[in-house]
């Protein structure tokens, strides 16, 4: 047995019923072999609303790639509850996310959160990359928080090509909302080839690429094209590039949901905690265990990595994307986009 598993077992004899865990995380409160945690360095505001929260992970985190995301877990009235964010800073710099205050998780991360606070974290994820090599000039367009990963691809980029082509057009309500603004500019002063261009809907009403973009950056067919933002301009953007034969990139915080107001739910039961509680129709299974504190695996929210699959054991379920009724005993379903058509019992 290697030396270090007996010192390992001797210090837990000695500690019991305790474990050593327990003695290491007083040290240190982000020690533990269970679950990853960070200790929260700094918090900046960024806009109204809007906070930048710099992490120091414990052992065992993995550094991120500049576009990568992260679930970060808080305790919102006892209740344990994670959320996927966008990984704002570049790669080789502490984890930093940028977050704005729009839901439990959200707003308690933006409005009660203080350095040398403790917060549950998972590894990177996610593939909104930029290619290596790159042999292309870049347009990003950004709107709202969408700022954030390209941030961190920008400023990640800028370090190792200085005079990399690349075009940021920033869409945000007023320019004391533009996240990062300043930031930008900062690059831009330094990179003759990153030019930042500025929508402000307050003022120039909501950006339409199909009306502006031939003004705002005349060679865009040139340019391999990334998008991040509010799903209304996702599916602007999509629109566009694919009417024009074109590839296009795309990171999303949301998808836009099929709410049926006809929709009836029902009751999930969650077998392994014999729990059985009311599932409306328009709310994921997901959501509906994490409100009675039932611990469930997630990443996206979104239906696209799987991470939530659980097994369902009887009854059907509705597709919140798609609309579709779904589910025969034994299929793995997808419980952030999946509602109670009727009662249902997971595997959970």
């Amino acid at each position: 047995m290697p030396k270090a598993n007996t010192l390992t077992r001797l210090a837990s004899a000695l500690t019991y019923p305790l474990r050593l865990d327990d003695f290491l995380a007083v040290i240190d409160p982000r020690h533990s072999s269970r679950q990853l945690r960070a200790v929260v360095t700094k918090v900046t505001p960024a806009a109204p609303g809007v906070a930048t929260l710099t992490l120091r992970p414990g052992r065992g985190w993995l550094p991120h790639k500049a576009g990568q995301w992260m679930r970060v877990g808080v305790d919102v009235g006892g209740v344990r509850q994670w959320r996927p964010f966008t990984i704002s800073s570049p790669e080789g710099e502490a984890p930093s996310i940028t977050v704005g205050a729009a839901g439990d998780v959200s707003t308690k991360l933006v409005n009660d959160t203080r350095p040398g606070d403790v917060v549950f974290i998972d590894q990177p994820e996610g593939d909104f990359l930029l290619p290596a090599p790159l042999t292309t000039p870049l347009l990003l367009v950004a709107g709202g928080t969408g700022a954030t990963p390209m941030y961190a691809l920008i400023s990640t980029l800028l370090a190792r090509l200085p005079d990399a082509d690349v075009v940021l057009l920033q869409a945000s309500r007023t320019p004391q909302d533009a996240i990062f603004a300043a930031e930008f500019a900062a690059l831009a002063s330094r990179h003759e080839g990153l030019k930042v261009i500025h929508w402000h809907s307050r003022e120039s009403g909501r950006l339409k690429l199909a009306a502006s973009i031939d003004t705002l950056v005349p060679d865009w067919r040139d340019r391999a094209a990334y998008v991040c933002g509010p799903t209304s301009l996702i599916a602007d953007a999509e629109a566009f590039w694919s009417d024009a034969r074109l590839p296009l990139t795309v990171e999303r915080f949301t998808i836009p949901r099929i709410v049926d107001p006809d929709a009836v739910g029902g009751t999930v039961t969650f077998a392994r905690s014999g729990q059985t509680l009311d599932a409306p129709g328009a709310s994921s299974l997901l959501e509906v265990g994490e409100r009675a504190g039932i611990e469930l695996p997630s990443g996206c929210r979104m239906g696209i990595c799987r991470t939530c699959l659980k097994t369902l054991k009887d009854g059907q379920v509705r597709d919140l994307v798609t609309g579709s009724l779904n589910g025969e005993p034994g299929e793995h379903i997808r419980t952030c986009v999946s509602a109670a058509a009727g009662d249902v019992t997971l595997d959970a």
